[in-house]
């Protein structure tokens, strides 16, 4: 395994803190352990010659490759199913009520390999399954190409599909090609719109969001980088919206300009 010295690694952290809001400062191990393999793999001898190439001439893919190392993408669909439970039976029937123009907004920040919008989508096909005239499709995000990459294709295997019940197992997969994985319905991929963004940019979409789901995503930032992403999404969310975000975070009640509801839990309030 290689080492990195503290000069090496204090650019690293400032670059990937600098550009994508990643907290490394206290993962050097995980940063020898993962990237060891992987430097060694593209004919560099060394961390002071990676990290020299990574800043000042590293390709997209390659800084991307970087950043899969160092951050999970586990996750399964109705992962943490209270905020399922709660986006069907709380914040559905709120936003039936509310939205005039039948349009919702909705958004899954940091949509790895596809499982959050996807079932997001499932429980919006349920609800207004007899009520026509609703656009529910899912804004899906994730600076990764890769994970996007897998979430397009939207092929997942057994483990993926461990929480869902056989009657949506049935209604929105169909089997794949390789034994034992699954297939989203066309109909269901129709219905979420993936894109790629990086979480430290300004938010610009066309529309604000009636509900943001960002799960386990800022346990990688620091407490200034996730404030200030914090305040960019209450100024992109519609007054009565949500954000939801995972349940092995929190957010400062003092600091935080959301209304704290519950745990993970929070809601734009006039």
């Amino acid at each position: 395994m290689l080492t990195i010295n503290d000069r090496e690694f204090q650019r690293l952290v400032k670059f990937v803190h600098q550009n994508y809001g990643i907290d490394l400062s206290k993962k050097r191990q995980l940063i020898t352990g993962r990237l060891s393999n992987t430097i060694v793999s593209m004919g560099f001898n060394s961390f002071e010659d990676y990290v020299e190439y990574l800043i000042n001439k590293g390709k997209p893919e390659d800084r991307e490759l970087m950043l899969n190392k160092l951050t999970t993408n586990y996750t399964y669909f109705m992962r943490e199913e209270a905020h399922f439970k709660l986006f069907s039976e709380t914040i559905l029937p709120y936003l039936e009520q509310t939205k005039k123009d039948k349009v919702l907004s909705i958004w899954s920040a940091g949509c790895s390999s596809g499982e959050e919008p996807y079932t997001i989508s499932i429980i919006l096909k349920e609800y207004f399954a007899n009520k026509p005239g609703w656009d529910t499709r899912v804004l899906a995000t994730d600076i990764s190409q890769n994970v996007l990459r897998s979430a397009v294709n939207a092929v997942y295997d057994e483990d993926s599909l461990k929480e869902l019940s056989p009657a949506w197992k049935k209604k929105y997969f169909r089997p794949g090609e390789a034994p034992g994985t699954y297939h989203v319905t066309q109909d269901l991929r129709n219905n979420v719109i993936f894109r790629t963004f990086n979480l430290m940019d300004p938010i610009k979409f066309r529309l604000k969001f009636d509900v943001i789901f960002c799960r386990n995503v800022m346990i990688y930032f620091d407490q200034e980088t996730k404030e200030a992403l914090v305040k960019r999404f209450f100024d992109a969310t519609n007054d009565g919206g949500y954000l939801l975000i995972g349940h092995s975070e929190g957010l400062n009640k003092a600091t935080t300009p959301y209304k704290y509801l519950k745990p993970a839990t929070y809601r734009k309030v006039k």
